[in-house]
């Protein structure tokens, strides 16, 4: 019988389609790439593969502007594709987690092209947001709200007679409207979409954007310098005020959305993107709404061991709140990679990296060994910890970030939205390097379609595989230690006599030592099951995570 808490302490790859493994050799990856790979995955250990979105998309973000919720872009496969990856996936034990983005489609949807043609007033518009201009004429937006991506937050049309007309929201890029969630169609039809995919196999769904979907932009609307003042005060906007951000609204949705998933046997996991008040994460994580949500804490966490011991406690505490299991993550498609990140000096936010990025990205600012060294110690406190763990593709190798990529490779709409203010997320979508050689590492037989380095020789999973103590094989023996270790959901706080030092025991006799600092310390008796780096003897090095069973 299929165990329906198998998502509670799952690890799961986080798949970028398009820049995994490229079968047909045009640059861009796809399904068959996938499902080419499943005995790579299978070997690695992983319980689960959250897939990115692949529906057809003009890629105006990276596919998450998407024209049809119920089809599989063509430049990466079709729907047979789909089937038969979902097929080789199940076969070799690993769940498929599917990318929805229901905030908004791209503008290229039909009904988009439907609310345009149709006009002021009509049942089409109703779908998205669409309002009258400001101004004598409506030719000012109706708030200045500044979208995520930079420049307004509206975008005026042109009506079918010609005449420049209403303006449409969009929290994203002027590609991407916002769906109307006060519209009984535009419930119905996501209703209708997350059951084709179930129907395809697929066992969960991870919710993008799940903070945003409900708005209310009735009555006077405030200004861009009224929500900047109230998101600063001390209670933010903690009771679910803003006009488009996490409305207590929204669980109605995912209310409903529950129902479905509980329909099926067994029932269909979903985990939610809600950059929200740690006091609000709970609601999205309930077992009454979506059951699980992103914790990024640890992600924006230094390399530091109070700042660790401090984000554990409140992930596992809020986990007990909402009844969910906790999450854990170091790196995604949208930002800088963690080995990179840890290698930054501490005065330039290794948290985020974005002014190293801003700075040109230059890989010789990077201590790239000691940003690789931190960032294998981080992720076996990561597993080792209860609840899911996130993996992005590609940190399996110890991969860097790509911070240096020439402006006219570039992609990520907030580079070109935000000139000097952003650089965007291209450096973390690099296609993977699977061999030392060739026209683009083994990731396709042509070329890639973002540029990768010489220096990725280095990490490609050839120059890996079977090599003692590499990045690669210590993902693969931590993954297959944690499935023979993971336990009840808990953990117990050790003493460890050092400031830099923390530790901890899980269910089942093991203990987890982090040395977060640089000098090594003495390491207390036990078997040593793993470590992140070559242990001396009984010391623990600075930056290494070891494993021990008493």
């Amino acid at each position: 019988m299929a165990d329906p808490n198998w998502w509670r302490q799952a690890a799961v790859y986080q798949i970028y389609p398009r820049s995994f493994a490229d079968a047909n050799g045009d640059g861009i990856g796809d399904l068959q790439g996938i499902t080419a790979k499943v005995p790579y995955l299978r070997e690695l250990g992983v319980d689960a593969v959250w897939l990115s979105p692949f529906y057809p998309s003009a890629l105006a973000d990276g596919g998450y502007d998407v024209d049809d919720y119920r089809d599989v872009d063509p430049k990466i496969g079709t729907l047979e594709d789909f089937d038969r990856m979902v097929a080789a996936l199940h076969e070799a034990g690993i769940k498929l987690i599917a990318d929805i983005v229901p905030n908004h489609s791209s503008n290229r949807h039909a009904w988009f092209q439907e609310a345009l043609a149709a006009g002021p007033g009509s049942p089409e518009r109703e779908r998205y947001i669409f309002r009258d201009g400001r101004g004598e004429h409506g030719e000012l937006p109706p708030t200045d709200w500044e979208s995520v991506f930079g420049g307004p937050m509206w975008h005026r049309v042109t009506e079918p007679d010609g005449q420049p007309g209403q303006w449409y929201l969009h929290i994203f890029a002027p590609e991407q409207p916002d769906f109307n969630w006060q519209n009984r169609q535009v419930r119905e039809d996501f209703l209708t979409t997350l059951r084709f995919w179930s129907d395809r196999g697929v066992d969960g769904f991870r919710i993008d954007v799940a903070h945003g979907l409900t708005k209310n932009l009735e009555g006077a609307l405030p200004t861009k310098a009224e929500l900047d003042a109230r998101k600063h005060a001390t209670d933010g906007f903690v009771d679910g005020s803003h006009p488009y951000w996490d409305r207590d609204e929204v669980h109605e949705i995912y209310a409903e959305w529950r129902t479905l998933f509980d329909s099926y046997d067994p029932p269909r996991t979903a985990v939610a993107e809600a950059w929200v008040h740690a006091d609000r994460l709970a609601r999205y994580a309930h077992p009454e709404g979506l059951g699980q949500a992103f914790n990024f804490d640890l992600l924006l966490a230094d390399f530091d061991a109070a700042s660790f011991r401090e984000v554990t406690t409140k992930g596992l505490d809020e986990a007990a709140r909402s009844g969910a299991s906790s999450t854990w993550v170091f790196s995604n498609h949208d930002v800088v990679r963690h080995a990179t990140r840890y290698g930054l000096p501490v005065t330039e936010h290794p948290h985020t990296g974005k002014d190293w990025l801003l700075r040109g990205g230059a890989r010789s600012e990077v201590d790239t060994e000691l940003g690789e060294r931190r960032a294998r110690a981080a992720t076996l406190f990561q597993l080792a910890l209860p609840g899911s763990a996130y993996l992005y593709q590609g940190e399996e190798l110890g991969l860097h970030e790509v911070g240096d990529l020439p402006d006219s490779a570039r992609q990520d709409p907030s580079f070109y939205r935000n000139p000097g203010k952003e650089i965007g997320r291209d450096g973390c979508r690099v296609p993977l390097p699977w061999s030392s050689q060739g026209p683009s590492f083994g990731f396709g037989d042509g070329g890639a379609h973002l540029p990768q380095p010489a220096w990725f020789a280095h990490y490609s999973v050839q120059s890996q595989d079977g090599t003692a103590g590499s990045t690669l094989e210590m993902y693969r023996a931590a993954l297959k230690l944690r499935r023979e270790l993971q336990t009840e959901e808990r953990l117990h706080w050790l003493a460890s006599g050092h400031e830099q030092v923390l530790s901890f025991e899980r269910p089942g006799g093991w203990v987890v030592i982090t040395n977060f600092g640089n000098e090594p310390v003495d390491l207390p008796a036990g078997e040593v099951m793993l470590a992140s780096s070559e242990l001396n003897e009984a010391t623990l090095p600075g930056a290494t995570t070891v494993w021990l069973r008493h």
